[in-house]
């Protein structure tokens, strides 16, 4: 690995007024709206310590997104001392000088925001969206840690933080199928020492291994203002926002100097095979090219390749596996970071297929691409899907403002966006053909295969590589860590002030109409005239919930089938004729509903109905495509038995409600897909895709006199009378029981509290309960999460929540914990659940709940999605137009009393189901010492 040696000298400000930081800093360029190109308009300002500042103004919502990036990822780490980048976003929640711990979501939260920060190989970011009042609060908040958070860096808080990130490791990558596929990728792909060949998470031993020194030198090094970007956008005025930048970080002192690391794409010699076993199911085979960095004038033809080979229906890869019944999955994608990038390829087969006829099949795809060739066609829908999927990332201002970060921290360029589009438009056929001869055609890749445990004959060859893993080399810190220094700033201002916020916001729910068809059809809209588009949700009363045991799954399978050939389409042709159009028609189903989500640029929204009419009034249901989806769906059947959380779901729904419908999965059983037919199929179709019990929902920049006058199809779609079946009682548990599902080596276990509870409403007990709960189980800084991921360390998240809809409701607490402590996290389950149903709510927790939820409103209306749910809410539950109102006036009245008594109702501890899956031959006997009856049970 290249490394640039740079030795510490910190350079810091002495105290400086806010006028003489002002006088130092920089209008760096203004970048305005352009006609008939799209792109985000924005002020780059550059202060004195070398903080970038990127301010949007976007006054159609009142709320602000605020932004740090930092260009550090798990690439700056080094050999043998992976996972640091990662770490530290863990470590960046944990407090600083002026805010206490758990503070910071404790005040995003009371604030009516919301926050994350994401690492990945290039840069780690921090975020928040809240009410436009809250703006100088999240710049405190993000100050005070990138400038002053060392000090509040403990031992005890390190040691917590190491345990939760163990925790994730073992959550997404140990215990989750698959979960290595990347991990194994990147040790063969990249040379030994490469800093892309070791996962962002980092690996178990250099966890182990690193102290909370290095990570302190770690911080010192790379999260400096000089190797940062504050972006902030939404409802603000940018003198102001200039104003507080210059405030909060003008004085925080300049770290090392940081240079752009060099591109350093992976070369491969020959081809490279690898494998490993996996607890799957089904084998999976991916073939790797390298390719080129983000950025690169290649990357654009590459991602049609990509398209053209295994993007969607009309690819190859989908015709020649999917469509053939050799594989449940297969796709092709040009993933690119900011040092290199890869072509890959990429097949989940059935487990009678040989892993080495699929990579033969691979690439004979690649010969028929070079026959074949590129069409007009192909470029007309990349263009059209490139454009129609910008034109949606820019829907809100968390959108706009990481796009500006992004293109900041990698191009040094935030209006990249023009030049991208530029690159999109100007792409040629034999771009398309130069790229793949360059980068594909007869060009070493990486093969790997992961087959299921037990199984290694399965694997397309054996392998000829073994990569030497960084984990087995013990990390030596580089000169560039040495005599760093911690400076802090020096203010005219006391910081630990924390800025009180500015007048609350006026909030304004969605203007919308209403309309009642003669055939049943109840509409709900809003004009939305701020993106040229056109979203529409057509959801039918009736889902999974109508079937029986015996066809469970029949809901899911009608949706896949409405996903593919009408009577005059085939699947592939009527996929072009919407990829052309950069549409976008999709059928799904949930427990208690069939719909279609349908999205349109405003050009095409004419032409993307009349698919919609073909689509939803005349489906093929073609016998060849109903029993490829049948087969599918038997495929995830088996395939879901493998994974810990969805057996934990299913198990724990069986607990509740039986083998009636409600107790068995959407997805069905392999019994009840065998008795399922074609016949069968139309018959739900005709009955329920029904205009008597429809809704719609339309969102965007149309007019309801447009949108009535473009659909006269659904007015004139005959309707049926229905019934609906009655659905069992839930099962009654006299006392609280502990059930165990066996996971044999699992090296996390899955836990599941609850019971049959309230079912949904929008103003009554349901919505008081979950009230209750937000101090309990539902928010970050709950009293569930605090203890187990933060004090603790069992988890990397744990919660609870009451979930209902118009048949049914539970109450739920959840988390996925270590093994070893499972008998520990289950005490602290019913510890908290216990002291909270027999003491309470406390005034502080009472005033934060009101003070969170009571300011959320203003971040829910703001896109095009989050407007549809809100309306789709209305109309599927019959609610009054003005139950927000009846809420606001429900959480302003409530008192302690009145969750007290609400937890002392629906917090029963005494008649839970307590479901562990996870390894029966460690967790039996310290289960059984918990006190409570142990019953184990078969996933069978």
């Amino acid at each position: 690995m290249q490394k640039i040696i740079i030795y510490a000298c910190c350079l810091f400000l002495t105290s400086l007024s806010v006028s003489q930081l002002e006088a130092q800093t920089k209008l760096i360029e203004k970048v305005n709206n352009k006609e008939n190109v799209i792109n985000i308009p924005y002020e780059k300002y550059k202060l004195s310590n070398g903080l970038t500042v990127l301010i949007h103004e976007d006054k159609s919502d009142p709320i602000v997104h605020v932004d740090v990036t930092y260009h550090v990822g798990s690439s700056r780490e080094e050999l043998g001392r992976s996972g640091f980048a990662h770490f530290f976003e863990h470590m960046m929640f944990q407090g600083s000088d002026n805010v206490g711990d758990e503070e910071h979501f404790k005040i995003v939260s009371e604030a009516g925001g919301t926050l994350n920060g994401t690492t990945n190989m290039d840069r780690t970011n921090y975020f928040q969206t809240l009410p436009n009042n809250q703006l100088e609060i999240a710049l405190w908040l993000e100050a005070d840690r990138m400038g002053f958070l060392l000090d509040a860096v403990t031992q005890q808080k390190f040691e917590i933080q190491r345990a939760t990130v163990k925790n994730e490791r073992g959550q997404n990558y140990d215990n989750r199928p698959y979960g290595l596929v990347y991990e194994k990728l990147l040790q063969a792909l990249y040379p030994f020492g490469h800093p892309y060949s070791w996962p962002t998470i980092g690996y178990l031993e250099d966890l182990d291994r690193v102290t909370v020194d290095d990570l302190k030198r770690f911080f010192m090094r790379w999260y400096g203002p000089n190797n940062a970007v504050l972006t902030v956008g939404g409802d603000v005025d940018t003198k102001e926002v200039l104003k507080m930048a210059e405030k909060y970080f003008g004085s925080i002192p300049r770290g090392p100097e940081v240079k752009s690391m060099p591109k350093n794409p992976a070369k491969l010699d020959k081809d490279r095979y690898i494998s490993y076993e996996d607890n799957i199911k089904l084998p999976l085979l991916m073939m790797t090219f390298p390719t080129v960095h983000a950025g690169h004038p290649d990357e654009a033809p590459l991602d049609l390749l990509a398209k053209i080979i295994g993007g969607g229906k009309t690819s190859l890869l989908y015709q020649k596996l999917v469509k053939s019944n050799i594989a449940v999955q297969a796709s092709a994608m040009n993933p690119t970071t900011e040092l290199a990038g890869n072509f890959q390829m990429m097949a989940v087969v059935y487990p009678d297929k040989k892993l080495s006829d699929i990579e033969q099949i691979l690439r004979e795809v690649l010969v028929e691409f070079e026959k074949r060739g590129v069409t007009d066609d192909d470029l007309l829908r990349f263009k059209n899907s490139y454009e129609a999927d910008l034109i949606n990332s820019l829907s809100s201002v968390s959108g706009k403002s990481s796009k500006l970060a992004y293109y900041h921290t990698f191009f040094d360029d935030p209006n990249f966006i023009v030049k991208e589009q530029e690159m999109v438009k100007n792409i040629k056929k034999e771009d398309v053909m130069r790229v793949f001869n360059k980068y594909v055609k007869g060009k070493p890749a990486v093969i790997l295969s992961t087959v299921p445990k037990g199984q290694p004959v399965m694997v397309a060859k054996a392998n000829n590589y073994f990569p030497k893993l960084p984990s087995e080399t013990p990390g030596e810190e580089g000169k560039e860590y040495k005599n760093l220094k911690y400076n802090k700033a020096k203010d005219n201002f006391d910081r630990s002030k924390q800025p009180a916020p500015g007048t609350n916001p006026v909030v304004k729910v969605p203007e919308f109409w209403k309309r009642n068809l003669d055939n049943g059809f109840k509409i709900i809209g809003t004009e939305d005239k701020e993106l040229p588009s056109v979203s529409l949700l057509i959801s039918f009363d009736a889902g999974h919930l109508v079937s029986t045991p015996e066809d469970a799954g029949i809901a899911g399978v009608v949706a896949e089938l409405m996903n593919k050939s009408t009577e005059n389409y085939t699947t592939e042709a009527i996929t072009e004729e919407l990829e052309k159009l950069g549409s976008r028609i999709s059928f799904g189903s949930d427990d208690e509903r069939n719909y279609v989500y349908v999205s349109s640029l405003l050009k095409n929204v004419d032409a993307t109905l009349k698919l919609l009419e073909e689509k939803l009034l005349r489906p093929a249901f073609k016998e060849d495509e109903f029993e490829s989806v049948i087969k599918q769906t038997l495929a995830s059947i088996n395939d879901a038995s493998t994974k810990p959380k969805v057996i934990a779901d299913n198990m724990f729904s069986k607990l509740l409600y039986g083998d009636g419908i409600r107790g068995i999965p959407s997805s069905g059983t392999e019994k009840s897909m065998a008795n399922i037919t074609l016949d069968d199929v139309k018959a739900f179709y005709n009955n329920w895709y029904n205009p008597s019990i429809g809704n719609i929902v339309v969102v965007g920049n149309i007019s309801e006199t447009e949108f009535l006058t473009k659909t006269a199809f659904l007015r004139n779609w005959k309707e049926t009378a229905v019934q609906k079946p009655a659905l069992q009682e839930p099962n009654k548990l006299e006392k609280t029981k502990i059930y165990l599902v066996d996971k044999p080596g699992a090296p996390q276990s899955e836990i599941r509290i609850g019971y049959p509870a309230l079912k949904f409403d929008a103003t009554g007990e349901f919505y008081r309960a979950n009230i209750m709960n937000y101090v309990l189980g539902g928010a970050f800084n709950s009293r569930i999460n605090l203890n187990l991921r933060e004090d603790k360390g069992y988890t990397y998240g744990a919660r609870s929540a009451f979930d209902g809809n118009k048949e049914s409701g539970r109450f739920q607490a959840s988390a996925g914990v270590k093994g070893d402590k499972t008998d520990s996290s289950l005490v602290e389950f019913f510890k908290e659940i216990t002291l909270y149903r027999e003491n309470g709510i406390t005034p502080e927790e009472l005033a934060f709940t009101k003070s969170s939820l009571g300011q959320r409103d203003a971040l829910k209306y703001e896109t095009p999605s989050q407007k549809a749910s809100f309306l789709n809410r209305i109309i599927q539950y019959d609610l009054p137009d003005n139950f927000t109102e009846i809420q606001s006036t429900i959480l302003e009245d409530i008192t302690k009393n009145d969750i007290d008594g609400l937890a002392k109702r629906y917090l029963p501890l005494d008649r839970m189901y307590v479901l562990v899956v996870g390894d029966r031959s460690s967790l039996l006997e310290p289960l059984k010492k918990l006190g409570y009856e142990v019953e184990e049970l078969s996933m069978d």
